[in-house]
């Protein structure tokens, strides 16, 4: 029997699996379940199994890219949806982990390989970011949003899933008119927007994304807001304050673990003496780890996902409060399913855009993260920082009757 049989029958148990091997015999594992869809899938050279056993995520994602794994009943998410919920974290027994020696060379890599200096963290945000301004579009919601939305309902579309993942964040700020607000990591410019357009306030939104910073000026022009909303080329270590709010969604992950501390310290003496913020981040549900070789080298180079153990850590001793945290589970899963779903329809124009294997790297991106938030240990935080202890209300009902407002008006 081959090792990757021995492998697969101990690892598939939950669902029917199928694989047709180089020399053209066929295996099965598991058995039926409703609610996992039945896969097969070719391997077309025995070097794959070799790959796999040394790394099987980057591994099996490569052979997938190449062609040379090859899905041929249901697709990528269907497979790794499979694999995955044979070994869900909160089950206590995962069957697909890494060895203890490919966990130690990836901690070692992790402690470094993520200094994240301000150069490479440019280059690192160019890497994602400054793809096809066309990619994202084909995508994303109409406001370019690239984070969690938040389903007030499963069955809401994403428009409105982002729309009120803005309004859920920008109710937790308790912005008043005339403050001034930092967003650290701006993206395409969709929530500086919406705060000013809400509010009234006035915002800077700083990225390290040029292309991302081209459509962000353009939009506060477009909108008439210019002189209001504003984006700059510049990073946060670089920044001179004070504002009255800062809100930063989907940035925390690029800080790199050895800057959380001067990070969060950064953002503290970037506020005014009342002065609150929000910070959204993926956020890992066990503790401290290391960054996957795929999603290193060809999706988030320099990327770290944090434990919230970790955030607090390096909050410890900086003189604000931690004054509010919430958990986010499956929003994040939602989310993405939309994006995948989008990105599979707009075949066709991302191959005309790049080519086939970034396709297929792109899909299994996305698909490798909707199983991470639905039978793994990610989830998202929302951590609300306070510098005066009494800045904000003393219970969080302000934050409901705000989001309600922000979404009805």
């Amino acid at each position: 029997m081959a090792l990757i049989d021995v492998f697969l029958r101990r690892a598939i148990q939950r669902g029917r699996l199928t694989l047709t091997k180089p020399d053209g015999s066929v295996s099965t594992f598991g058995q039926d379940d409703p609610a996992l869809k039945p896969v097969s899938f070719r391997i077309t050279d025995t070097k794959v199994y070799r790959e796999i056993a040394a790394d099987p995520a980057l591994g099996v994602a490569e052979a997938f890219m190449d062609g040379r794994l090859i899905v041929e009943e249901g697709d990528i998410l269907d497979l790794l949806m499979l694999a995955t919920s044979n070994s869900r974290w909160e089950n206590g027994s995962n069957k697909l982990a890494a060895s203890p020696l490919r966990r130690l060379g990836g901690q070692i890599r992790h402690r470094f390989l993520t200094a994240n200096k301000a150069l490479q963290s440019k280059r690192n945000v160019a890497h994602h970011y400054d793809l096809s301004d066309r990619l994202y579009d084909l995508f994303l919601d109409v406001d370019k949003q690239y984070s969690c939305a938040y389903y007030t309902d499963p069955a809401n579309p994403l428009e409105q899933a982002q729309a009120d993942k803005k309004a859920h964040i920008v109710a937790k700020l308790a912005i008043k008119p005339g403050m001034r607000v930092l967003d650290i990591g701006c993206g395409w410019g969709g929530m500086a927007l919406y705060i000013h357009a809400k509010t009234g306030a006035e915002v800077l939104g700083i990225t390290l994304s040029e292309e991302q910073l081209k459509v962000a000026k353009r939009r506060a022009e477009e909108a008439g807001v210019a002189d209001k909303v504003r984006f700059e080329l510049i990073d946060y270590r670089a920044l001179e304050g004070p504002f009255d709010r800062i809100v930063s969604v989907g940035m925390f992950e690029h800080v790199g673990v050895r800057n959380f501390r001067t990070y969060l310290n950064k953002c503290r003496d970037l506020l005014t003496p009342e002065g609150v913020m929000l910070l959204h981040t993926i956020g890992r549900g066990d503790g401290p780890n290391f960054t996957d070789k795929f999603t290193d080298k060809y999706i988030f180079p320099g990327g770290y996902i944090p434990a919230l153990s970790e955030v607090l850590k390096a909050n410890e001793y900086i003189r604000w409060f931690v004054t509010d945290i919430e958990v986010l589970r499956m929003h994040y899963a939602m989310t993405l399913r939309d994006w995948y779903v989008r990105t599979v329809a707009a075949h066709d124009q991302i191959v005309a855009l790049y080519d086939e294997r970034f396709f297929r790297m792109w899909t299994y991106y996305l698909a490798g993260a909707i199983v991470s938030f639905t039978n793994g240990p990610l989830v998202n935080y929302q951590i609300q920082f306070s510098r005066d202890r009494l800045a904000l209300p003393l219970t969080r009902d302000y934050m409901f009757e705000e989001e309600r407002r922000l979404r009805e008006g």
